[in-house]
């Protein structure tokens, strides 16, 4: 491996990851796979994710205990700015959870901490493409992620979700359809 090429540190991170022993069930979980290329996105020094991807360093090291049992992966200090909506983020992905598993709240404050980044969300959480984040909200946040019926920006889409509920209005436009700026909510992300 080539220690200056990110995306061949990326995939050997993520390889790696994938390979460790566990339990069947949690072989099987797809949030198993969504962490993985969260990890090996930050270890590579990919996205704005601190080195605990937003969790603390007890609940990642559980995490990482629960999908990746062995030595945890070297990932990369970085400080990320606070954002006040934070927790009002984190609670409206937390409502629209689907209760089945802890990785729901996890996944929950590590895509409310992304938002704090300045490019696309999933280039913000280190993900290897928009696909993986559809992936990861459909997954754990499907009462939300059904929302976004016209396939808006997922960043753009979750602040408007926010704003909506909190009845801020800061769209000009009566419609998504009829606004001048449409392409930066719904253009390609790359």
């Amino acid at each position: 491996m080539n220690a200056t090429d990110p995306i061949a540190m990326r995939d050997t991170v993520h390889i790696d990851l994938l390979r460790r022993p566990v339990d069947p069930t949690v072989a099987a979980d797809p949030n198993r796979a969504l962490f993985a290329s969260l990890v090996a996105g930050q270890c590579a020094g990919f996205g704005c994710l601190p080195a605990d991807l937003g969790l603390g360093t007890v609940a990642f090291v559980r995490m990482l205990n629960h999908f990746f049992p062995g030595p945890v992966p070297r990932t990369i200090a970085r400080e990320i700015e606070d954002i006040p909506e934070w927790t009002d983020l984190q609670q409206l992905l937390l409502n629209h959870r689907g209760k089945r598993h802890r990785a729901e709240e996890w996944m929950a404050d590590i895509v409310a901490t992304a938002c704090a980044g300045r490019d696309h969300l999933w280039q913000d959480l280190g993900l290897a493409n928009r696909g993986e984040l559809s992936i990861l909200l459909r997954h754990n946040f499907l009462p939300l992620a059904g929302q976004n019926t016209g396939d808006m920006k997922w960043k753009k889409f979750l602040y408007k979700q926010f704003c909506e509920a909190e009845g801020i209005y800061v769209c000009p436009a009566p419609s998504c359809g009829e606004c001048a700026e449409h392409s930066k909510c719904f253009g390609p992300e790359e």
